[in-house]
C-alpha cells in the first residue's frame, strides 16, 4: 500500500468515509473531522509510519506541518519518511 493510500485510508476511517469519498484535494473540514479527530489521524499516522509529525494540536498555524488539504499530509509525511531513512 503507498504512502498516499494508507493516509487516505487513516483519514477516511477518522471521517468515517468510504476511501472513495476522500481525494487529494479533500480539506479535513470538507472531509468532517474536527480538531479531535484531527489528533486522532496525526497519532494513526504516527503510528502507522512509525515517524513523529510536527503537530501542536494547541497551536496548529504555529505547527511546521501543512494540514490545509489530504495531498498536503501526504506530502508530508512522505518528507517525515525520506528524512528518516537518512
Amino acid at each position: 500500500m503507498s504512502v498516499k493510500d494508507k493516509v487516505i485510508a487513516i483519514i477516511a476511517e477518522q471521517a468515517v468515509l468510504d476511501p472513495s469519498d476522500v481525494t487529494m484535494d479533500s480539506t479535513l473540514e470538507d472531509l468532517g473531522i474536527d480538531s479531535l479527530g484531527l489528533v486522532e489521524s496525526i497519532f494513526a499516522i504516527e503510528e502507522a509510519f512509525d515517524i513523529s509529525v510536527p503537530f501542536n494540536a494547541n497551536a496548529p498555524e504555529e505547527s511546521d506541518f501543512d494540514i490545509s488539504s489530504v495531498a498536503s499530509i501526504v506530502a508530508g509525511i512522505e518528507r517525515l519518511i525520506a528524512e528518516k531513512k537518512s
